[in-house]
């Protein structure tokens, strides 16, 4: 009975938001409290709700944190100098510009935020592209593979979702990573070079100079402070230096880093407020689904619901093939990004996968890596259920399935590389 009520919840949960009838926040919090009220006492249900909000809290915190300090410094003009640097050395070379936009890409997604990436780097970029008679697929193709792997980071949307999702700490699911996600940017970069080498050939080199900060509008440029540059540069060093080795717990590390980075930069109440109202609304809306989850999360595995549906999948599957579960996860989860949404995979369908996979003596965190090799990170540039997708396809003026066709087997080689290098340094096992 449980196992019934475990996925008519789950199945509830994902045709809701699939079909777009609610919010992602509502499916999380109504379906799981409704399919709750017929397996337990309304006190009991209450306090597991509690329960599942208390163990996402240190998750949420981090995250709005960690999007309100790098969107402060992407503001200030900490990324800047990189981004005016890159594009004095490519000049009109086609194959040092493709390069240049994966780094560019690599470092303007240190906030973990798709859009602001999509928003920084393409308008930029632009008019490089169409002055030189470049495909505007390269550059669309280009910063989304810089950005799915780079949204890997902790304060990205999809490991801070399986996080939540199963319970285990962020650093604790994030660092055992840090080689394959070197290893993807790398590989990234050689893709690059392909791509370069075939846009020189075509069109070959030319006699060009590019200025970045012409492209600065009056508001961007009033907000810039060069002068806190290195200042500005050390803090967040630092600051990635702590998150990497855990000084203090991850919300901490960013709370203080985002007090610091507010007063040294907009000492004026006024302006520190104002930075932080231009971020609001993107990281009150990821804090929310957040929290919301930890009710989601909380129901399910309080009622015995996520225990239940994994014990019956446990019946179906294969023994020889259960053993083999975190690769597979890792395998469909880049080309699953096609057919779910983030929050529909790591609070629906991931529980289930963890539960069913400690069976076969797997642990949670195995599963939660080999899904953030892919789901909703390089796949997430390419899925047709995120918004910052049409924001790219928008900006960069190129059609969905163009380049679909274009990057999809580039992205899903991304997510490939990584897995073989997670095996090979032990952060999934078979």
């Amino acid at each position: 009975m449980l196992s019934i009520m475990g996925f008519l919840t789950i199945a509830i949960f994902l045709y809701l938001i699939l079909s777009k009838k609610v919010s992602v926040i509502v499916a999380l919090i109504l379906v799981p409290v409704f399919f709750g009220l017929f397996t337990t006492d309304l006190n009991r249900l209450g306090a597991m709700i509690l329960e599942g909000v208390t163990s996402v809290a240190p998750t949420g915190i981090m995250l709005a944190f960690a999007i309100l300090f790098f969107g402060l410094m992407s503001k200030a003009g900490l990324f800047d100098p990189i981004i005016s640097r890159i594009l004095k050395l490519v000049k009109g070379d086609p194959l040092k510009i493709v390069i240049g936009t994966a780094i560019i890409g690599m470092v303007t997604h240190l906030d973990g935020s798709g859009a602001s990436t999509f928003l920084n780097t393409i308008p930029a970029l632009l008019p490089l592209y169409e002055r030189l008679g470049m495909s505007r697929l390269v550059l669309a193709g280009v910063v989304a593979l810089s950005a799915g792997t780079m949204n890997i980071v902790p304060w990205g949307g999809p490991t801070a979702r399986a996080a939540s999702a199963l319970g285990i700490d962020t650093a604790t699911l994030f660092n055992p990573l840090i080689p394959a996600m070197i290893a993807g940017l790398i590989w990234v970069v050689f893709v690059s070079y392909y791509f370069g080498k075939k846009e020189r050939k075509r069109i070959g080199i030319q006699n060009f100079q590019y200025d970045f900060n012409q492209e600065l509008s009056e508001e961007e440029k009033k907000a810039r402070r060069p002068k806190l540059l290195w200042l500005n540069m050390l803090l967040t060093i630092l600051t990635i230096v702590a998150l990497v080795n855990v000084w203090l717990p991850l919300p901490v590390i960013f709370m203080v880093a985002f007090a610091l980075a507010l007063v040294m930069n907009y000492p004026n109440p006024k302006d520190q407020q104002e930075r932080i109202t231009e971020q609001a609304t993107g990281m009150v809306t990821v804090v929310s689904i957040i929290f919301a989850a930890g009710i989601f999360t909380g129901v399910l595995s309080g009622t015995g619901m996520i225990e239940a549906m994994a014990n019956t999948l446990v019946s179906i599957i294969p023994e020889s093939t259960g053993s083999f579960m975190s690769l597979i996860v890792a395998i469909t989860s880049m080309p699953l990004s096609l057919v779910f949404t983030p929050d529909a995979y790591y609070f629906g369908v991931l529980p289930v996968l963890s539960e069913t996979a400690a069976n076969y003596g797997i642990a949670a965190e195995n599963i939660g890596r080999a899904a953030v090799l892919g789901q909703m990170t390089t796949g997430f540039p390419l899925s047709p259920l995120t918004a910052s997708t049409f924001l790219l396809l928008g900006l960069a003026r190129v059609e969905l399935a163009d380049h679909q066709r274009f990057i999809f087997i580039w992205a899903f080689g991304t997510t490939i590389v990584m897995t073989i290098v997670a095996l090979i340094t032990g952060a999934i096992t078979i």
